[in-house]
């Protein structure tokens, strides 16, 4: 089928799913979007997409459905609820779930999908709101021939890395909790380096120069400290995003007796950042626990410190 005869529905307009459904404009599908906000749909369709109400209503005569929402509960609601997604989809679409899970429900999604008729594609994504609008996300897919046949024109304009990782839908969701347990445990060390830095009287901007260049450097250290030395928090990725990955990577390891104390010292961090109240803040805002518990001093967004 070609790109301009194929219709897309992106269900969940966030950070995200915004960026992914303009990419797919710019590819030159039709692209129906869907969210809780009627803002981001009303902001969507000035972009030149169209809107809908419901997921029912979205993915009516759509090939792909993409579903972009932050868990796997609200995969279930959308697909299995209250004008839910899945009776209303035409018989050998694909649903795309973007959504970070356990594997272990994402086989379980799957099956009642596929036995509805449907196809079902594991693709957790990766690299944030940014490149998602740009269309260069890594996307960790999983999923039948078939199912990757009638998705991929529109994942290859959503991707810039696009990883087939199987035929059974469960591993992209495996893999995709291996980068977040590091993206974890990376951001929980930056937080922590920053800090103690901060505390040791350092300047902590010629920290982040030096250290950038250094063997210390991780992607989430470059990527997330401007945050703390520019006192913003706004969120691109939330405190609490970490809270249900991180505590999903706990339940596979227990599963599996399989030992991740440095996950699991992660996860702590980012709870006592959640339980401060900073849960929606950007997950950089662990820096600050580590502030108020130590007295080390961080700027403001007015560039002070505080």
């Amino acid at each position: 089928m070609a790109v301009s005869a194929q219709r897309i529905a992106v269900i969940g307009l966030g950070s995200m799913g915004f960026g992914m459904a303009t990419s797919l404009l710019r590819a030159g599908f039709v692209v129906t979007g869907c969210d809780v906000s009627a803002d981001s749909v009303a902001r969507f369709k000035a972009g030149g997409g169209q809107g809908a109400t419901t997921s029912a209503e979205a993915v009516r005569d759509a090939d792909v459905v993409i579903s972009v929402v932050v868990n796997a509960a609200q995969t279930e609601a959308i697909l299995f609820g209250q004008n839910g997604a899945l009776e209303a989809m035409a018989p050998g679409a694909v649903f795309v779930s973007a959504a970070t899970m356990d594997p272990e429900i994402a086989k379980r999604l799957a099956a009642r999908v596929e036995a509805s008729g449907r196809l079902y594609l594991d693709a957790p994504i990766s690299g944030g709101a940014q490149r998602a609008a740009q269309g260069e996300l890594t996307i960790l897919a999983s999923g039948s021939p078939a199912a990757f046949a009638k998705a991929r024109p529109a994942l290859d304009a959503m991707a810039a890395k696009l990883y087939e990782l199987g035929d059974a839908p469960g591993q992209g969701s495996a893999f995709k909790m291996i980068n977040q347990l590091l993206a974890g445990v990376h951001i929980a060390a930056a937080s922590e380096a920053i800090s103690f830095a901060a505390k040791q009287g350092l300047d902590i901007r010629k920290v982040y120069e030096v250290i950038t260049a250094s063997a210390g450097n991780s992607w989430m250290f470059e990527n997330r400290v401007p945050h703390v030395l520019d006192g913003d928090y706004t969120p691109r990725s939330a405190v609490d995003i970490f809270v249900k990955d991180l505590g999903i990577v706990q339940d596979m390891a227990r599963n599996a007796k399989f030992p991740v104390p440095m996950s699991a010292a992660a996860l702590q961090m980012f709870l006592m950042a959640s339980a401060a109240g900073m849960g929606r803040d950007d997950d950089i805002a662990v820096a600050k626990i580590y502030a108020q518990v130590t007295g080390a001093r961080l700027p403001d967004s007015k560039g002070g410190a505080k």
